[in-house]
């Protein structure tokens, strides 16, 4: 296979939480720099629950000679913290922060200085104004929470305003969702690059679990099909492969700027999707 003029990559991780998926994830990060990402980013869990595992991890991938970004949400959060957490991250080395409001930890109130993902992109374009590259979120088939599209897509035009450089999406299966929030966004002249965020299906369970609690949209054929090959979990690793590569192939030819990987700590399904891309 020739190999293709370059095309972005990035990849996402989870922290983990036992010694044991510590070094199992130090496994599956040297098998996915053979993509030679752009970066690699690392969740943050509700109200920052897992902040000590994220900045660990984040270190990890700079000690590996990787561009590592730190997931930052802010519900829940003082300004006084933000700042001390953003001079750690920056005297680590990192560069690149993923910027969200991030979900309230479960018996929490909505307590904290900021409200939306917007006010925490403000503050750290005022508190370090050249330091990071930002990245914000965009939801191509709507915020689960958002009154309505248009509102969702104003709340997205108030991150760009604020100051974000990059967007990554929430994942979906349905390029049309993806190309027609570009558009509209561009009509609100919003210029920055949306990266769209690819979840290779590896599961059948889990991708409707993490479908029904995110809001993304899982097409009907697919589900159906996924339903049908019941535990057969080799027909549905088969059946997820041709559909991701499908999706990202046309999202290439499409003009999408990149491809952000959800890897789930996994590097199989990643790895052969881009293979045959001609990625690697």
């Amino acid at each position: 296979m020739t190999s293709a003029p370059h095309f972005p990559v990035s990849i996402e991780f989870f922290p983990p939480k036992t010694p044991e998926g510590v070094e199992k994830l130090r496994a599956v990060r040297q098998q996915l720099y053979a993509l030679k990402p752009e970066f690699c980013s690392v969740t943050f869990g509700a109200g920052g629950s897992t902040q000590e595992g994220t900045f660990n991890t984040v270190r990890d991938i700079l000690a590996e000679g990787m561009p590592a970004a730190s997931h930052f949400s802010c519900i829940g959060a003082t300004r006084a913290g933000v700042r001390e957490q953003l001079a750690t991250l920056k005297a680590m080395g990192v560069k690149r922060l993923v910027a969200l409001r991030g979900d309230l930890p479960s018996g929490y109130g909505t307590g904290g200085e900021f409200h939306y993902a917007s006010d925490l992109v403000a503050f750290i374009r005022a508190e370090m104004p050249g330091d990071f590259h930002i990245e914000v979120a965009a939801y191509p088939e709507t915020h689960p929470q958002a009154k309505s599209p248009e509102a969702d897509l104003k709340a997205f035009a108030l991150k760009v305003q604020a100051g974000a450089d990059s967007a990554i999406t929430q994942y979906f299966y349905n390029s049309d969702a993806y190309f027609r929030f570009v558009e509209e966004a561009d009509a609100l002249g919003v210029q920055i690059p949306v990266v769209p965020g690819i979840m290779p299906i590896a599961s059948s369970s889990q991708l409707m679990r993490f479908s029904d609690a995110c809001g993304a949209e899982i097409p009907r054929w697919i589900r159906l099909r996924l339903q049908a090959f019941g535990d057969d979990s080799a027909s549905i690793k088969a059946f997820g492969l041709d559909v991701v590569t499908d999706l990202c192939e046309q999202l290439r030819a499409g003009g999408a700027p990149g491809l952000h990987f959800y890897s789930m700590n996994q590097s199989a399904a990643t790895l052969e999707i881009c293979q045959r891309m001609g990625l690697l």
